[in-house]
């Protein structure tokens, strides 16, 4: 009974490990093991780890042509790491920065330009009903 659970901790244990696969440590056939990963992909992979080990998904997804954003979710889904971290998507996008006006007068005129024009009528309405 004590060597069935010894064994069964230890396949448990072993199905944990190979969850799991970091993408800088992989084998060939490890990247092959992740979900659509073929022969291809992990061709390219290899290659471009032998010019230096990827930092980040971001980094695999500029390298490595055939990998997206939407691919890189899914091998993250199926147990493939960078550095030990699943993809978490997209950088976040920076907004634009707003320009400074280039002086004062330039500031004025697209103030000017932007504001909306007032009805001329109402304040002659206002004017010709407070005569009567």
């Amino acid at each position: 009974m004590l060597k069935k659970l010894l064994m069964l901790m230890a396949m448990l244990y072993a199905a944990v490990a190979f969850a799991a696969v970091d993408i800088n440590k992989a084998t060939v056939a490890e990247l092959d093991g992740i979900k659509g990963i073929g022969p291809s992909i992990s061709g390219k992979i290899l290659e471009e780890r032998k010019k230096g080990d990827f930092k980040d998904w971001n980094d695999l997804i500029g390298r490595v042509s055939g990998i997206g954003e939407t691919s890189a979710a899914r091998f993250s889904a199926s147990g493939l790491t960078i550095n030990g971290n699943a993809y978490s998507g997209p950088p976040a996008k920076k907004a634009p920065e707003a320009r400074p006006a280039a002086n004062t007068k330039e500031a004025a005129a697209t103030a000017k330009k932007d504001a909306p024009m007032a009805p001329a009528v109402a304040p002659m309405a206002a004017a010709s009903s407070a005569k009567k």
